[in-house]
């Protein structure tokens, strides 16, 4: 069964907005929690920002099943601050790689659940899916 939906009328009525895109980086948000994200999401409405992409930094170092997974943990908790900001891109910028074999798959479970929520998961760095 196909999901696939006709947009064309939707997107024939689109006008223009005066917001400005902005890039949001995950280092400088002070938390994940829902109070400071809802304060966020104000302060920009107010000063008439509209978050299009969060940009985050991401390690897996150590070859080590656990330590990868908390990362990808991390990895998920910021599509969720990406969905809640209103945001329609992640960009997981992946430092360093120790076992590829072993992140690839877990980082495309993570860009399934960012599909799911329609975010748009990018890695760039060493490793591609």
């Amino acid at each position: 069964m196909s999901a696939t939906h006709d947009v064309s009328r939707a997107l024939d009525c689109c006008e223009p907005d005066d917001a400005t895109p902005v890039t949001l980086d995950a280092t400088e948000l002070d938390s994940t929690g829902s109070d400071y994200l809802r304060s966020l999401r104000g302060a920009l409405k107010e000063n008439n920002f509209v978050p299009s992409r969060l940009r985050l930094s991401a390690a897996f170092e150590k070859d080590c099943s656990l330590a990868t997974q908390r990362e990808i943990d991390r990895v998920r908790e910021y599509v969720r601050v990406a969905d809640f900001l209103g945001a329609t891109t992640l960009t997981v910028s992946v430092d360093s790689v120790a076992n590829p074999e072993k992140v690839r798959p877990a980082l495309s479970a993570c860009r399934e659940r960012a599909d799911r929520e329609g975010i748009s998961l990018e890695v760039t760095g060493p490793l591609s899916l």
